[in-house]
């Protein structure tokens, strides 16, 4: 796009927000609604195009799309009391005091490839369904499904022409998008650095950023664990969407008691599963190249590799030079590339501690606080554990963190600012408004 057709879809959305804002929220939340039926009966045609765009096996792609449809029905049952009035103490004198929730205008999403409808449709419905509009930039090999979701969410009886559109468009538009007086926010998914990056832009315009970013999530594996569960747990977190998920387990850290029967039922279980169904293709052969780095330098550093690799066989199929099997390194420690940075691929770091507490500080040894887990038969402790221990924005016990609708999803320190989905992601891009009658 042009900057002028830039321009242009800016001030048409600006005008379908103008509209939509007034149409009453439970008439603009059942409207949104009908999403849900346009995301099932395309599932087909946006798997495909998730396959072909960044590698998704097809079975996950349905699954992804299921997904967002269960997330466009969950906010269809829940979203209108969210949105409604709260009461709040009248001010002496006054007849009533209440808050009520305004909508701010058009919203800038710039959303990732590795979940390319799912990011989309998380961000996108709950924000359209508090009364805004929606220009979505996506990422460059994902136009495909960016257009697709405009298709879906145009096609809607009930929505002003403008309200979602996708931007065709690369990074250096981003700003001059944001510095649009109808630009009123920006939530964004992708590195730390382009994080960094828009939210110091939109702080500069004091618009809202809603930020979340990378992660490294720790997953603590006590001396009385459930060794099958925690495994389970692990190589089906990792492994998923073939481990370029924010939220995978990137650090496993293990009781040095239990490490080794641990890392074998690992080994296996990384065995058992089957490209084209578990795991596919990476987004590119550079993210190809730059994991294979990452784990040379880990074993350079004097890790282990225990399976996989970038030796490892290349199977058949449409992999071409992106392909990279799922790995796993033990005897990794502080310091080692794979303990310090975000791998974004399917590898799996094993990490031996002395003890209980040497987890804990391991665990809480990163930039990064999106997700963690705990795994350990004594539920109690766990809980305990995951509540004040693990510094994260989400901690499951005896589990892989994954995201839903129906809970808040964010982080701390470098993977988040602000939360999507539940009631907080709904009111992220609201005006929370005072009134007093008098």
């Amino acid at each position: 796009m042009s900057d002028a057709e830039v321009q242009q879809v800016i001030g048409a959305a600006d005008s379908a927000f103008q509209e939509w804002r007034r149409i009453p929220v439970a008439e603009r939340v059942k409207v949104m609604s009908l999403v849900a039926d346009g995301l099932r009966k395309r599932a087909d045609e946006a798997a495909d195009l998730m396959h072909q765009e960044m590698g998704k096996p097809v079975p996950q792609a349905k699954a992804e799309v299921e997904k967002c449809a269960y997330l466009v029905d969950w906010y269809g049952k829940n979203g209108a009391s969210f949105l409604k009035d709260s009461e709040y103490p009248t001010l002496p004198g006054f007849k009533k005091s209440f808050v009520t929730y305004q909508p701010l205008g058009v919203i800038l999403s710039i959303m990732p490839w590795n979940f390319p409808m799912w990011q989309v449709i998380r961000m996108g419905v709950p924000t359209m369904m508090a009364g805004n509009a929606v220009l979505l930039k996506h990422a460059p090999n994902c136009f495909g499904t960016a257009q697709l979701c405009e298709e879906i969410l145009n096609s809607l009886p009930g929505v002003p022409r403008g309200l979602f559109r996708s931007l065709v468009v690369d990074v250096p538009h981003v700003g001059p998008v944001l510095e649009h007086p109808a630009v009123q926010g920006v939530a964004l998914t992708g590195s730390v650095g382009a994080g960094k990056a828009v939210a110091a832009k939109a702080g500069s315009l004091l618009k809202k950023a809603v930020i979340e970013l990378g992660g490294s999530d720790a997953y603590a594996v006590l001396a009385d664990a459930d060794l099958d569960v925690a495994a389970d747990a692990v190589v089906n977190g990792r492994i998923a969407n073939t481990g370029q998920a924010c939220i995978a387990p990137k650090r496993v850290i293990v009781d040095r008691s239990i490490k080794s029967a641990f890392e074998q039922k690992v080994v296996e279980r990384v065995a058992q599963k089957k490209y084209g169904v578990d795991f596919g293709p990476l987004v590119h052969s550079k993210a190809r190249q730059d994991i294979a780095e990452q784990v040379s330098k880990t074993v350079a550093s004097g890790a282990t590799l225990l399976a996989g690799g970038a030796d490892a066989p290349v199977p058949e199929g449409d992999c071409g030079d992106s392909f990279f099997a799922p790995t796993v390194l033990t005897n990794v420690t502080p310091g080692m590339t794979a303990f310090d940075e975000e791998i974004f691929g399917p590898v799996i770091s094993i990490i031996e501690a002395q003890d209980e507490k040497q987890i804990l500080e391991m665990a809480n040894q990163s930039v990064f606080g999106l997700g963690g887990a705990v795994f350990t038969n004594d539920r109690d402790k766990g809980e305990k554990i995951a509540v004040e221990e693990i510094e994260a924005g989400m901690c499951f016990v005896n589990d892989f963190v994954r995201s839903d609708p129906s809970l808040p999803f964010g982080g701390v320190k470098d993977s988040v600012l602000g939360r999507e989905c539940a009631a907080f992601g709904m009111l992220e891009f609201v005006n929370v408004k005072t009134i007093c009658v008098k």
